[in-house]
């Protein structure tokens, strides 16, 4: 009896040492990356060579258990995997397990994805909720600017998932290269293993959905544009990182576009085309560029979607010619020109998802029932410093009581039926506590062929 006792516990030992092995090979992840009806992306970094591979099967029906493809990760790909998995049911919760050279990784949370659903020609679109923040600092020391940390309160992270979205989208600056990072692609690997790899990460990333784009500061220097001599780097980096749909059009830039029921996301690329902030000899100036800028109207007019989301960093709306604002440094010619593309296809309930400037608001462009209404929806920072001087800012277009000068994320709740569908916007901030609440309806016009400037 005792020498079979003997015997369990030894094999108890044995498999719970080789699961923490195995745990030891993961520097981050899982990550949920985008998601369709029926596949998914899921995303893992390892700390040297290994083989990764997904098990998952239907919510509660473990006899359904499936094994994604292996994939051996690298050195050059910075020990990153990005794994498809298809031929899943829509609209579907599944359970997903991750393996290291085969042996199954353990976490104190479970692991799950849904597909999306198909609703078109068979039902109302369901409600659905996502995460939108910008701004994620990440302290370290050996390479951080003298003085007082620019980052922190970390635990933000770890109350979005509480509010149960399906996806989180990432508006830029997600990561912070410093000086010594922007022409070295392993530099730039470390700035994003050692962000990535925070506690405070590992449940958002594994539980609920991911997309993301860039701004300067994961691009690379503060106010960087298409001028940075190491862009194409920069951006290959940043897609080992990041599991997000295919390039649009095979543009090099980051530049995506997705649905998730009835939303169209436009996700583009504010740094690769840019021209510089500087530049005077040009006019009009250019942010997105030429090609960019044409598959973005086009992508407009085609939409379907009841809503319309633009996701950029920087602000598009905010008339004040200060900083990142889309009215500054010679680039109110293409803002307008945007704005009077809208006007003159008579796009509805186009939304501007916004970033980088260290606060959130609620900026919206309204000119009654002639015109469609523009909204612009601002939500930073994360984790970097707070603007606390945003109140003495003109935006002209500011909804007034909608300022927020300290670290919060947002989720966008689109609810309700036929003409009482709208987008609900909860506020939270670091201890994911309401900060505001603000409702947006949906836009009724009477279209008309004049045209304003502002």
């Amino acid at each position: 009896m005792k020498t079979y006792l003997k015997l369990a516990l030894l094999i108890l030992f044995l498999t719970g040492t080789t699961a923490i092995a195995q745990k030891s090979l993961l520097q981050s992840g899982p990550m949920i990356g985008r998601v369709n009806k029926t596949d998914i992306k899921l995303w893992a970094q390892t700390k040297k060579p290994a083989h990764v591979k997904f098990a998952y099967w239907l919510k509660g029906k473990p006899a359904t258990k499936k094994f994604s493809q292996t994939v051996k990760t690298t050195k050059d790909n910075a020990y990153t995997a990005h794994i498809v998995i298809d031929h899943l049911k829509p609209g579907k919760e599944y359970t997903y397990q991750l393996y290291i050279n085969n042996k199954k990784v353990n976490f104190d949370f479970p692991l799950a994805f849904k597909t999306q659903e198909v609703w078109k020609y068979h039902h109302a679109p369901s409600d659905f909720a996502f995460a939108f923040g910008s701004g994620a600092y990440i302290n370290d020391p050996e390479f951080d600017r003298k003085g007082r940390a620019y980052g922190g309160e970390y635990e933000i992270f770890t109350h979005i998932p509480e509010k149960n979205p399906e996806f989180m989208i990432w508006d830029g600056d997600n990561t912070y290269l410093r000086q010594n990072e922007w022409d070295s692609k392993s530099a730039m690997i470390y700035r994003y293993t050692h962000d990535w790899s925070i506690p405070e990460k590992q449940k958002l990333f594994a539980t609920v959905a991911h997309y993301a784009i860039v701004d300067d500061h994961d691009f690379g220097p503060n106010d960087s544009d298409g001028s940075f001599w190491n862009k194409n780097t920069s951006i290959n980096v940043f897609d080992l990182f990041w599991a997000n749909p295919k390039h649009v059009s095979n543009f090099k830039s980051a530049t995506f576009q997705f649905n998730y029921n009835d939303a169209d996301f436009f996700l583009v690329d504010n740094r690769y085309f840019r021209d510089p902030n500087a530049l005077k000899s040009k006019d009009p100036k250019t942010m997105l560029g030429k090609d960019q800028l044409d598959w973005l109207k086009k992508a407009l007019v085609f939409s379907k979607a009841k809503w319309k989301f633009i996701v950029m960093g920087g602000q598009f709306l905010n008339t004040a010619r200060n900083f990142e604002t889309y009215s500054n440094n010679g680039f109110d010619k293409e803002r307008q020109d945007i704005i009077d593309f809208i006007y003159k296809e008579g796009l509805k309930n186009v939304i501007f998802l916004t970033g980088d400037r260290h606060l959130s608001e609620i900026s919206l462009l309204d000119q009654g029932k002639r015109y469609p209404k523009i909204w612009d929806i601002t939500v930073s920072p994360l984790t970097s410093g707070p603007n606390t001087h945003g109140n003495e800012e003109k935006n002209l277009l500011r909804i007034p009581g909608t300022l927020i000068m300290k670290r919060n994320f947002a989720i966008f709740n689109i609810e309700g039926k036929g003409k009482d569908r709208h987008i609900r916007i909860e506020f939270f901030d670091k201890q994911g506590k309401l900060i505001n609440e603000f409702t947006i309806k949906q836009d009724e016009y009477n279209r008309s062929n004049g045209r304003k400037r502002h």
